[in-house]
């Protein structure tokens, strides 16, 4: 595929972010916007005639993307056939093309003794010349069949099942409980990664192809699953996991102390309402902010604290710093767990002069004033031997901060749902389904994404509602 010797004529080399120095000043993109056609085929020749596509294995791309072909579609300027190629395994390119951390790189074949294949940069620019071109149309439906399903939560997952379901004739309506559309890529990433407009384009087609979206109903809530029941021939839970993982310390209830995803959810709905993220009531701006835990969702509390003009941030993380290349016992074609800089933490060295990360940290306490705001919070030093965390005596350290965000992962759905429906739930709370069945304790009601997975990869809620569709349609048919 692509060029043959391209892997050994091309090195690789990503394409940019904006300058730091612009993009804190704004809640664009952090991506440039304009893509070299020329610097992709490039990258595009550098994928290599694999015997075995490891891109496409289990450790890859969840999706089964055919990255190989349409690499070497790209590198042949094929744009038009690339992005066929593209939309016959994910739904939504443009967002896993700016959101999805890429396990298919990790598993590049090139990878094994040299950088891998640019394939996120390509999957995004085949996606974002196709809209730039027109050549993403509303989906015609020429028959249907007379059925309902309702699709509860429009997160990606919901969102893939919807598109589905409606292409196989089905007359869908995705319920909402927000007041917007997109579930976790509306409100839990901001938009520097993810552009709301980027979303409502998408959501706009799905609507034009047939199908409906009801807001502001909490399904188990504001209208009960019997009753969707009587009115739909299946239902399809896509709620997430949205039930935080919590930090059950002395003076955890300090004012101040807050969910990552609360901060996020309210500073982008401050945004899209007003046109400002620094108008939310948990604005980070002129305090000392601390984010506890890493991963995606504590770099974008990084970025969107910045741009709210804080006056410092730290951000704590339990384990060691990873290593700079793969350690013996994380081989290719695993994903490599090592040292990285995202954009949030690139910026805060820009602002503050260092890596705001501090490693082998645990919080003890938090410290409240007299009226109950939080003032400061207490840590030790740890490390982890033979598997069992051994705090080290005489580091006990006390920080000042004013806004404390926990963003220390997801246990499990939200239970008012599956308890309404009398749904069985797995050992850890999740929705129980078979992983390719999707079929839950309750006849007809089916589940997909991270409700029923647990928390994990907006490739993966892809994977999964394209799943569903197919088992619902096998009911129903």
């Amino acid at each position: 595929m692509g060029k043959v010797t391209g892997f050994k004529e091309f090195d690789r080399k990503t394409e940019g972010y904006r300058p730091v120095e612009l993009r804190l000043k704004d809640y664009g993109e952090i991506f440039t916007g304009a893509h070299n056609t020329l610097h992709l085929q490039e990258q595009g020749a550098r994928c290599m005639d694999c015997g075995v596509p490891f891109c496409q294995s289990d450790n890859g791309c969840p999706v089964d993307n055919l990255i190989p072909e349409w690499n070497d579609l790209v590198y042949h300027d094929k744009w038009q056939a690339a992005l066929t190629c593209l939309h016959k395994t994910n739904n939504f390119p443009e967002f896993t093309g700016r959101v999805c951390p890429a396990p298919c790189e990790g598993s590049c074949v090139l990878g094994l003794n040299n950088p891998a294949v640019t394939i996120k940069n390509i999957e995004q620019a085949i996606v974002d010349k196709g809209f730039e071109e027109g050549w993403i149309q509303p989906t015609k439906v020429e028959h249907r069949t007379g059925k309902k399903v309702a699709v509860i939560g429009s997160g990606p997952a919901g969102l893939a099942a919807a598109e589905e379901l409606n292409k196989l004739g089905y007359n869908v309506i995705v319920f909402e409980r927000a007041e917007r559309v997109g579930g976790l890529l509306m409100y839990g990433i901001p938009n520097m990664k993810l552009g709301k407009d980027v979303i409502d384009r998408r959501v706009n087609l799905l609507k034009q192809s047939g199908i409906e979206f009801i807001t502001n109903v909490d399904v188990g809530k504001d209208v009960s699953v019997t009753q969707l029941q009587n009115g739909f021939d299946a239902l399809v839970f896509t709620t997430g996991a949205t039930q935080a993982r919590d930090l059950p310390v002395d003076n955890r209830d300090a004012d101040g102390v807050h969910l990552a995803m609360e901060y996020l959810t309210k500073s982008t709905q401050s945004l899209l309402n007003t046109g400002s993220a620094d108008n939310s009531d948990l604005s980070a701006k002129d305090k000392d902010v601390i984010v506890i835990g890493g991963g995606d969702t504590g770099t974008d509390c990084i970025g969107t604290a910045l741009r709210q003009g804080a006056k410092s941030i730290v951000n704590f993380e339990l384990m060691g710093q990873p290593p700079e290349t793969r350690a013996d016992n994380n081989p290719w074609p695993l994903w490599p767990l090592i040292y990285r800089v995202d954009y949030g933490h690139a910026e805060a060295q820009k602002v503050f002069g260092e890596d705001p990360r501090q490693y082998h940290l645990m919080t003890k306490s938090f410290v409240k004033d007299e009226n109950g705001k939080v003032i400061g919070l207490n840590t030790v030093n740890v490390n982890f031997k033979d598997g069992q965390l051994i705090e080290q005596i005489g580091s006990e350290k006390r920080w000042d901060t004013q806004l404390v965000l926990l963003s220390m992962g997801f246990v499990s759905p939200e239970h008012y749902l599956s308890n309404d429906a009398n749904i069985a739930l797995d050992e850890r709370g999740n929705y129980q389904a078979n992983y390719g069945e999707y079929a839950t304790s309750q006849t007809g009601i089916f589940t997909a994404g991270d409700c029923r997975r647990g928390q994990s990869l907006v490739v993966w809620a892809i994977n999964e509602g394209r799943g569903v569709a197919t088992k619902v349609n096998e009911y129903l048919a």
